[in-house]
């Protein structure tokens, strides 16, 4: 299973599909909340970052999960 640098206290649980291996399942904000806190980012910056940086570098089958709350969609 494939795990974010840094991120290790983001983790929800671990997910399981069909006939797949299984893969760690962050919170998006929680990812974010440390970018801002830890590094200095403003919000849009840790979603840019996000977004780019971490679920825009596709790593192959075992790619973790990326959980936002329904709300915020």
């Amino acid at each position: 299973m494939l795990k974010v640098d840094g991120h290790d206290d983001a983790i929800l649980g671990v997910g399981k599909r069909f006939n797949r291996a299984e893969v760690w399942v962050y919170s998006v904000d929680k990812i974010c909340q440390t970018l801002v806190e830890r590094d200095g980012m403003s919000y849009d910056e840790a979603m840019e970052f996000y977004d780019f940086n971490i679920i825009g570098s596709y790593n192959g089958d075992g790619m973790p999960i990326f959980l936002r709350p329904y709300e915020t969609y």
